[in-house]
Formats: C-alpha cells, sequence, structure tokens
C-alpha cells in the first residue's frame, strides 16, 4: 500500500492459519487489492490462482451499479508480506452498560499496513474485477462496503506452498448455486419469480406433482431439485426448469425490465406479465393436443404422456423435450414477423400430437417388433431436428427450407418423413401484397 492505513479487524484462528475479517470501502478494494498475475516476481503463484474474467463480470458489474439491493459475498485476500502488525484495543463504556462489552472485544483491534504489504484477491477474481469497473464507472460505489477476510502470504517456498493449498481447498470445498438453485431462490430475475408464482397460483400447475420440483432425496435427506426430465412413470407434465424456459419463450414483448435478470422489476410490471403469460401459456396447451383438458380428464397421467403397451400414441406435449422445442419454434416465426401468436397455435392446432407422429417422431425410436413401442430420443441432434422440422410446419420461409428439413430427417432417422416438400411449401407465408390479393379474392369469392 501508498501508506500507513488502519483498518478496524477481528483476529482469528482455524487449523493452521491465522487471518483477519475486516470491512473495507469498493473504493478502497478497487485502489489496493490486486489480482495474482499483477504481483511481478510470483508467476507461480500468479499461475495456480488467476481465473478467466469474462462475461460474468459484466454481469456482476451491472449488478452493483444498477441493484438497489445488491451485495456480495466477502473476499478473501493474501497480504504479500506475511503478517501485517495487529493492535489490540480494549472497548471501554459506562459502567452500567460495561457487561454488554464482556467478550465481545476479544481478539478485536486495529490492521496497521505500513506500505510494504500488497493485496491480492485468493477468492473472488470476478467479484474484485466487477468491483473495479464498477467504481470506475460510478465513484459513488466506493463508498459501499465489504468484507473481508485477510490471510497472510509470505514469498517462500513453504509460503506459496501454504496459500496454494488454501486456494485448492476454498475452490474444492465451496459449492455455487446450481441453474436450478438460482430458479428457485432468484429474487430479481422476473421469469423465475413468475415461474415460482405459477406454481403457487395457477389452476392447473399449483395442483400436486403437476409440475416436476424435486428429484428423488439424496442419501443425506436432501432434496434436489428437478431440471430437464419427467421419469417414465411420474404423472408430471413437466419440470420446474423446462416451465421456465417455456415462458422465456412465450413471454416475447414483455416490458424491457423483465429481461434485466439483475435488476426486478416493479410489482405492477410483474403483474402485467404474469398475466400475459399465464393467458399465453393456457392457450398454448389447448393448442398443443388439448393437452390441458386431457391432462385434468386423465384418471392417471402418466398414461397421457406413455400408455402401456403403446407408448408412440401417447401425448407429445407431455415430453418436456418436444415443449421446450415447440415454445422455442412459436417465438422465432414469431420474432422473425412470419406469424402471429394467434396464427401460430392454429398450425399447432393442426399437427397430429401422438408422440410417433411427425414431427414430434423425430424424437422417437419406435419398437422394430411393435411400432407402437419405443422410447424417446432426447439428443441434441435429435431436438435440433424437432425444432427445424417444427418451423416448416407452422412456418417454412422457402421450399428449400422444407427439403433440407426432410432430407435431415432421412438421414438421421434412416426412414422417409411423411410429409411431402410440395405439401409443406403451402404453408410458406404469404407476401404482403400477395396476402392482400389473396384476401381480396376470397372476398370475391365469398360475394359471389
Amino acid at each position: 500500500m501508498s501508506s500507513r492505513t488502519f483498518i478496524p479487524a477481528f483476529q482469528a484462528n482455524v487449523g493452521s492459519w491465522k487471518y483477519y475479517v475486516c470491512i473495507m470501502k469498493y473504493a478502497q478494494v478497487a485502489r489496493e487489492v490486486q489480482f495474482a498475475h499483477d504481483l511481478g516476481g510470483n508467476q507461480d503463484l500468479g499461475t495456480m490462482i488467476q481465473r478467466g474474467i469474462g462475461k460474468r463480470t459484466k454481469d456482476i458489474t451491472d449488478y452493483l451499479l444498477t441493484n438497489e439491493n445488491r451485495f456480495l459475498g466477502s473476499l478473501i485476500v493474501a497480504v504479500w508480506g506475511g503478517h501485517p502488525e495487529f493492535t489490540p484495543l480494549i472497548m471501554s463504556a459506562e459502567e452500567e452498560k460495561q457487561e454488554l462489552l464482556e467478550g465481545i472485544d476479544r481478539d478485536f483491534g486495529v490492521l496497521t499496513f505500513d506500505g510494504t504489504h500488497r493485496y491480492f484477491a485468493l477468492d473472488g477474481q470476478h467479484r474484485l474485477k466487477a468491483i473495479k469497473d464498477a467504481v470506475n464507472k460510478d465513484d459513488s460505489v466506493g463508498s459501499e462496503d465489504i468484507s473481508v477476510i485477510i490471510v497472510p502470504h509470505f514469498d517462500t517456498q513453504d509460503g506459496r506452498r501454504r496459500t496454494r493449498r488454501l486456494f485448492t481447498n476454498i475452490n474444492r470445498n465451496v459449492k455455487t448455486t446450481t441453474a436450478q438453485e438460482n430458479l428457485a431462490l432468484d429474487e430479481d430475475d422476473g421469469f423465475a419469480i413468475i415461474t415460482r408464482r405459477l406454481l403457487e397460483e395457477h389452476p392447473l400447475l399449483k395442483q400436486d406433482e403437476v409440475v416436476r420440483v424435486f428429484t428423488s432425496q439424496g442419501q443425506n435427506g436432501d432434496l434436489r431439485l428437478a431440471y430437464r426430465q419427467v421419469p417414465q412413470g411420474s404423472p408430471a407434465w413437466t419440470t420446474m426448469g423446462v416451465l421456465y424456459d417455456i415462458i422465456q419463450q412465450i413471454g416475447y414483448d414483455l416490458d424491457p425490465s423483465m429481461y434485466k435478470s439483475s435488476q426486478r422489476a416493479t410489482d405492477a410490471v410483474l403483474d402485467a406479465s404474469y398475466d400475459v403469460i399465464s393467458a399465453r401459456l393456457d392457450e398454448l396447451m389447448d393448442a398443443c393436443g388439448n393437452l390441458r383438458v386431457k391432462y385434468e380428464a386423465a384418471a392417471n397421467p402418466k398414461e397421457l404422456r406413455a400408455p402401456k403397451g403403446r407408448e408412440g400414441d401417447g401425448h407429445a406435449f407431455m415430453r418436456p423435450v418436444v415443449q421446450a422445442q415447440v415454445a422455442k419454434a412459436v417465438r422465432s416465426v414469431i420474432d422473425e414477423g412470419l406469424l402471429g401468436w394467434n396464427d401460430a397455435l392454429k398450425r399447432l392446432r393442426d399437427l397430429n400430437w401422438s408422440m410417433s407422429s411427425a414431427p414430434f417422431s423425430a424424437a422417437w425410436l419406435p419398437n422394430s417388433d411393435a411400432p407402437r413401442r419405443g422410447k424417446m430420443l432426447a439428443t441434441k441432434e435429435n431436438s435440433d431436428l424437432l425444432f427445424s422440422l417444427l418451423l416448416v410446419h407452422l412456418a417454412p420461409t422457402s421450399k428449400a427450407q422444407v427439403a433440407r428439413a426432410i432430407k435431415s430427417y432421412k438421414d438421421l432417422k434412416r426412414e422417409t418423413y411423411p410429409f411431402r416438400v410440395e405439401e409443406l411449401a403451402m404453408l410458406i407465408p404469404a407476401e404482403p401484397d400477395q396476402q392482400e390479393e389473396q384476401e381480396g379474392q376470397e372476398g370475391q369469392e365469398e360475394v359471389q
């Protein structure tokens, strides 16, 4: 550091480490704490500690600059140059309040950095870079506080070995939250908030076991969040993770604040978005083989997905792979201006929604001995093929696109697609001028 600096701190001990817990301003962190690779003469340690700094850093920076509920966890900072000077302090108060302080000031004091020490981040490289960038963009952020855990680092063979071991232990034992956990807990991502609200309020989705939230318990009784798969014997329509993907796709024209995952939209925007998404989800389920009515009428919904002995007759929209690709395809044709929402739903209603029927057969492998039986093909190749075929069943842009999709089906499935190029080419949306001319001709025919 450039001059003597005093920082209030608690001294603590764990294992073979003596460390200090203190609070620093973002501005001080941005100015004084460095990355491992910035420290000359320490290439070995820098190689071990340096992490990639990419898009994740920008997300954290935006979070610090825009989210009024921002909060970052502690940084673990190693001090190049060994132990900083620690001066114990004893707190004092009026006699009647002295008992309140008893034991509180244990190992409390002041760290003194005399200019010979240098800091580098042992854990929190992305957060450190984000803090530096945020302070550079808005210096008012520099007045905010972050807790810092300071450990000594000695530039010797043993010292480097100890610091490397600490780095490894931190990163081996710290468990980051999964995408599923973020979905269950995130209070800023508008689509995550609406997903949870659907599970609490939607007439169908709030019912037990309609949406799979947890998988089976782990050995220690821990509940694991489900993501993309529904077991063959489950009555669930979909999983929480796939539901999140679906509503992201059908929420294509919401308030812009809904798409800022690091900043919570207002309650008014969330309410309006929920109403739109809830209504569209109902319409989508109805267009996809009247799924909502059939699900509620089924004595056992798992038989709707895969009736025993004739799984190929099962309802395609009971399969998460199909659900995800259908929502993605609808979003694609809307974004490209090929169809509006209602027209896209009309095209979906025209499809045969049994799993072994085209286009869903792209993700289905029939049994050679019993064709009505079979199993799902959930590979990326099959999912991509299903998406391509859905596009040409909804709104192909050219005969060439249709021909490519049909050829891809034959190449991957080793069988002929049951629709001809000419049939699907009839679904190519008319140009605006052609559409007006066609509507005019249809109007004349009605008059005649």
